[in-house]
């Protein structure tokens, strides 16, 4: 149903670093038993070799995701993966963007913007550029081992795609009840600024 980058995110108060772990597959099929939609992880490596797109129909095993609260897909560390019938070449010329998602240091390069969770969820599900991070938080930098975790959604995309909506600004929780606002839309103005509107 997509492929998108899978990016983890760390966040201590005002400082954050990414991962580039892989991607994701969105696929709507058979886990086990069951029919229904699930996420897959897959690894940087895999992607190169199959470079999946939506409509794509794939088969594997994989392992259900040890630590849900580190990953957004269900499934990883997939073996015998296998591309069994490719979907139709898309060339879309408006959003959302699919076909087959660029290479991960492009995703980085280009840099992000917050994006609405509903927005994600009702618009950019599908699109190349949109993401759903997992989020793992440091309270306290004195003590580590204190964390806490949730989900975040961002887009890749270009700055003129008219389904983008920013959404609240996120709050990160610091040692002794403080709290940073993060994504203040300068952070994303800056992080983005070196692209033109359509790119």
């Amino acid at each position: 149903m997509s492929v998108q980058p899978r990016i983890r995110l760390t966040r201590s108060f005002d400082e954050r670093s990414h991962t580039y772990q892989g991607y994701v597959l969105r696929v709507q099929g058979s886990l086990g038993a069951e029919q229904r939609e699930f996420l897959v992880a897959i690894g940087e490596a895999a992607h190169a070799k199959h470079l999946f797109r939506a409509d794509d129909r794939v088969g594997g095993e994989g392992v259900l995701v040890a630590d849900p609260r580190l990953e957004v897909a269900e499934v990883y560390k997939v073996s015998a993966l296998k591309v069994l019938e490719r979907g139709p070449e898309a060339t879309p010329t408006s959003p959302p963007w699919i076909g087959i998602p660029p290479e991960l240091p492009v995703y980085r390069q280009r840099g992000h913007r917050r994006l609405d969770a509903r927005t994600y969820d009702a618009r950019c599900m599908n699109c190349i550029w949109g993401c759903r991070m997992a989020v793992e938080m440091i309270i306290d930098q004195w003590n580590p081992s204190h964390r806490r975790y949730r989900q975040e959604t961002f887009c890749y995309g270009p700055l003129s795609c008219p389904l983008y909506k920013a959404g609240p600004t996120r709050k990160v929780p610091g040692r002794k009840g403080m709290s940073w606002e993060e994504e203040e839309d300068w952070v994303d103005q800056d992080a983005v600024s070196h692209r033109g509107p359509d790119e």
